[in-house]
């Protein structure tokens, strides 16, 4: 199945001469949740703005469902729902208005009861005929979504969807954006919230100085990248690791009171093994143990850092 978005070579320099896109190449998959990580500056909103048709690119092409999106801009920007993270409609507007207005700019025939679908799927029905001004945070955030779907596009772009919400709004949106998948529509976020990543995404970008770094299917970067450690809590606490056991490359932790190994689960299955035999032959007694895999976020920091 060919791609829903295609990126080849795409770099974007400001009239100041600041580079902000390096050469992007990038393919988002037709009806996948993708998840473009970095950190602030990284490149993710112009990335995205360039995407969408907002900032022209000073190089490469970029094809939304086999349309330019400089040539055929109007063909390609109808494909294209953006919800930015602010709200900038007219406050003392209503939010069916609102809603209806934005299907209007995109030059589709009105259609009441696709609204009252969007409105609905979003639990906006009862505040309809409200102004925007007498909205929650939570509540305008959901009208952004809401006007990025008035047109029924077929990819969605959710940059920073949940900033400043709180956690329960932040799991009813990680529903909704699972039900668009469900209903057919391509999903990509920008988000800081690396939990919200390993939770919905079905594959994993990061950016960083403007430069793609990775993109993987985040079981398989968990997998690739991803590590374990055993924790040995010790019966009695050492002030240095005994040269027996200097090849497992083990760290002191708690005042020398826990070892700690970091392994591979992958590619090192003897290893545990092998340090529990070492300890037993250099005396060592331990009263616990427990392991922990390294988080996605741990996996990022990593990442990032090493381009540093």
């Amino acid at each position: 199945m060919s791609p829903i978005i295609s990126v080849a070579r795409l770099s974007k320099t400001y009239a100041s001469g600041f580079r902000a896109l390096k050469n992007v190449d990038l393919e988002i998959r037709r009806g996948e949740i993708f998840a473009l990580l970095g950190p602030n500056g990284a490149g993710k909103t112009t990335l995205i703005g360039t995407i969408c048709g907002l900032v022209r690119p000073s190089e490469g092409t970029i094809l939304v469902d086999g349309h330019d999106i400089v040539t055929e801009y109007r063909a390609t920007r109808s494909l294209i729902g953006l919800v930015p993270q602010e709200l900038t409609t007219d406050a003392f507007e209503s939010v069916w208005g609102t809603v209806s207005f934005s299907r209007g700019l995109f030059g589709k025939a009105p259609n009441p009861a696709h609204i009252e679908k969007v409105l609905r799927a979003l639990s906006l029905w009862d505040k309809k005929d409200n102004k925007i001004i007498t909205l929650s945070g939570g509540m305008k955030r959901r009208l952004l979504i809401a006007k990025a779907l008035s047109h029924e596009p077929r990819v969605l772009f959710l940059d920073e969807p949940t900033a400043g919400v709180d956690v329960e709004l932040r799991r009813d949106m990680w529903q909704l954006v699972r039900s668009l998948r469900e209903g057919g529509a391509t999903i990509i976020l920008t988000t800081h919230y690396i939990d919200e990543a390993e939770e919905m995404a079905d594959r994993i970008g990061v950016i960083n100085k403007g430069e793609i770094i990775l993109v993987e299917h985040k079981d398989e970067l968990m997998r690739k990248l991803g590590r374990k450690q055993l924790t040995l809590q010790l019966q009695s606490p050492l002030e240095r690791i005994p040269p027996r056991l200097a090849r497992h490359n083990l760290v002191l932790g708690a005042g020398g009171g826990e070892m700690i190994y970091t392994y591979d689960a992958q590619a090192d299955r003897d290893g545990i093994a092998s340090l529990l035999r070492d300890l037993a032959g250099s005396g060592i007694a331990f009263r616990d143990l427990n392991t922990s895999q390294s988080s996605l976020e741990d996996i990022f920091v990593d990442l990032v850092s090493e381009r540093r």
